[in-house]
């Protein structure tokens, strides 16, 4: 085992700064969950509550509140903005990116920690989701350091050939637990299911061999609980249990049903995953079969890896909601397989497989034409409008968007990717292909986050948040109607209602209101809304239709 590089270390965490920070301000949070959790996070920051998590000043009892301390911290700092809302995983990207790093190096060697790194800061949806505000990449990176750490005690406890492991079982029993328990703060109980899951099958495959002893299972435990009851005990001791007691019934909820809009095909997140998590996804493949195995331990750790993709997948393949985040945590397991593939590839010790250049070159080129299809159809988009038959996806192809064409070179850059990419798998210059797909792939992500995402919010939601911002101030309600949105309530920069008939719909629409009302709909919907004659129409753009209640107005 090599020691890892300070300066690689150093070089690799301002790569990921670079690639991750800049444009996290230059759009609009999207609905729901960006929204949503920056919105519990700013109500965190008004009523001065870290215990209890609000969303519109009710009690929200979905998640912990690791990610909304995170949150809150980053807008204290930044204020309430995109950029301190997204701040969090961009830290994550960079502190993921360096933690493979830094365990690649400790199962083989400084290389292979840089492939892992590459792999997984150089794929769609990983990269991507750095430059978001949603919990996951904290919440994986929690859940895969406490597995992680859980296979290290393995090894030490039952005399794995592995150099390095100094300290005693029960200290990475420790460290296990630590990391459980702020994954359970981070999204909840789903943490240590899947760990348990994981264990429960390596067992199986040991044939029913206990790899544990009893007592370190139990301080893993009781590290986890002592973690976690910085945030359960608190808020039992000091309102009661009704708060935890509606947050474990809405974590079983989740699991035992799928909510409106979240059903899909039984196949939907390894098809997720072959798209979202290329190129390492097609690069991993040849990883899932048999390999010359050095050590082991390197038999053993790509187990686990193979282990830990398999539960995450056919879990939530049984849990009826198919929602992209929930087999997120199986990006691990990929990226460590592409990198193995690659490492294996590069040492000789694995033959490659023609068919992995071909199907990344298939892929490769779809992802290309999209982004400039994106392009092209922006250009000609209102051309297109008579022959679309949605009444909202009308108006909000006709939004004033300016397209130069040279976001093309998006796509272009897709294009060179993939030709130089796999010449040089013909050529088995396996080192430089990664390095060409990865670093490529990443610099896409960057050029379209900055070039492309922005100007495509503007047909989505752009007018209507624009509206909620110019009412910041203003002494009014802000409602959206016939559509749930949380972006009145972050956007308005909403405060806590003295008025609990706020909350109702009617009586927004036809009470004795105390201050203006200010109604946000959609085109294909306002009809709906004809009845009420109290309503004065303000104007409509790109799809949205505002609206307007005075006070006194019959």
């Amino acid at each position: 085992m090599r020691t890892p590089k300070l300066s690689t270390i150093l070089l690799l965490a301002a790569f990921a700064a670079l690639f991750f920070i800049p444009f996290l301000g230059w759009v609009h949070l999207f609905d729901w969950d960006e929204i949503n959790f920056a919105e519990c996070s700013r109500e965190m920051l008004k009523l001065d509550d870290y215990s209890r998590i609000y969303v519109n000043f009710k009690p929200f009892w979905e998640k912990p509140p690791m990610f909304f301390w995170m949150q809150s911290i980053a807008m204290k700092i930044f204020g309430i903005n995109e950029f301190a809302a997204r701040f969090p995983n961009a830290i994550c990207g960079i502190v993921t990116l360096v933690v493979l790093y830094l365990c690649g190096t400790r199962l083989y060697d400084r290389k292979f920690g840089l492939l892992w790194a590459l792999a997984f800061g150089g794929s769609l949806f990983p990269n991507m989701y750095f430059k978001s505000g949603i919990i996951d990449p904290w919440f994986n990176l929690f859940t895969f350091l406490s597995l992680y750490y859980f296979v290290l005690y393995n090894w030490k406890k039952n005399g794995f050939d592995k150099e390095g492991l100094n300290k005693k079982p029960m200290y990475y029993a420790v460290w296990s637990g630590i990391f459980m328990g702020l994954a359970i703060l981070t999204k909840g109980q789903v943490a240590l299911m899947v760990f348990l899951l994981v264990l429960g099958v390596y067992l199986i495959y040991n044939k029913f061999r206990f790899f544990f002893n009893g007592w370190h299972a139990l301080l893993f435990l009781i590290v986890a609980f002592l973690v976690t009851s910085s945030w359960y005990g608190y808020e039992t001791a000091k309102n009661g249990p009704w708060f935890i007691t509606e947050f474990l019934k809405y974590q079983y909820r989740l699991f035992s049903t799928h909510d409106a809009g979240q059903a899909g095909f039984f196949g939907y997140h390894y098809v997720v995953l072959l798209i979202g998590c290329f190129p390492a996804s097609l690069f991993a493949i040849p990883a899932f079969f048999k390999a010359r195995y050095n050590s082991r331990y390197e038999r053993d750790f790509k187990i686990w890896m193979l282990l830990l993709f398999w539960v995450v997948t056919i879990l939530f393949t049984i849990v009826q909601s198919r929602i992209i985040h929930y087999s997120s945590l199986a990006w691990f397991p990929v990226t460590f397989l592409a990198a193995y593939s690659f490492y294996k590839w590069d040492r000789k010790e694995m033959n490659y497989k023609r068919y992995v250049g071909v199907l990344t070159t298939i892929m490769g080129s779809i992802i290309a034409l999209v982004l400039l299809a994106v392009t092209v159809i922006a250009l000609n988009i209102k051309q297109l409008i008579p022959y679309v038959h949605d009444t909202f996806a009308q108006a909000n192809m006709a939004a004033d968007v300016h397209w130069s064409g040279w976001e093309g070179i998006v796509g272009i850059l897709m294009v060179v990717i993939v030709i130089v990419g796999v010449r040089q798998l013909r050529r088995h210059a396996f080192m430089k292909a990664a390095t060409t797909y990865f670093v490529g792939t990443g610099l896409v992500i960057f050029l379209a986050a900055a070039i492309i995402v922005p100007k495509v919010e503007q047909y989505s939601q752009a007018a209507a948040i624009e509206f909620f911002e110019q009412r910041q101030g203003e002494d009014c309600y802000v409602a959206a109607l016939g559509y749930w949105s949380y972006a009145p309530f972050f956007y308005t920069h909403k405060e806590k209602p003295t008025n609990p008939n706020s909350y109702r719909e009617a009586w927004l629409l036809t009470g004795d209101i105390d201050k203006p009302v200010y109604f946000v709909t959609k085109v294909d919907r306002v009809d709906s809304y004809k009845q009420y004659s109290s309503l004065k129409e303000l104007y409509r753009k790109n799809g949205f239709v505002f609206l307007k209640r005075e006070v006194g107005a019959k």
